[in-house]
């Protein structure tokens, strides 16, 4: 079993992005934040991995950089 550590020099996730929300992105291959602007939140919510506090935590980091997650037809 791999033990995942995160480099923030990898990534430009919020700090206390917990370890499996990091994980599910890596393995969708999205490494920065700017990727998930082509992504809908809908999209994103459905990576095993990935619930709502961390869902919450990239909207966040997304909105104070002037971004969001792109619109989608399944928007919740």
């Amino acid at each position: 079993m791999k033990i995942y550590q995160h480099d923030p020099m990898e990534d430009d996730f919020p700090q206390e992005l917990a370890s499996p929300a990091r994980r599910a992105l890596a393995a969708a291959g999205i490494q920065r934040l700017e990727q998930l602007t082509t992504l809908s939140k809908y999209q994103v919510s459905q990576l095993h991995g990935i619930g709502p506090i961390a869902l919450a935590q990239l909207r966040r980091a997304l909105g104070d950089k002037g971004l969001s997650f792109a619109k989608g037809k399944r928007e919740n």
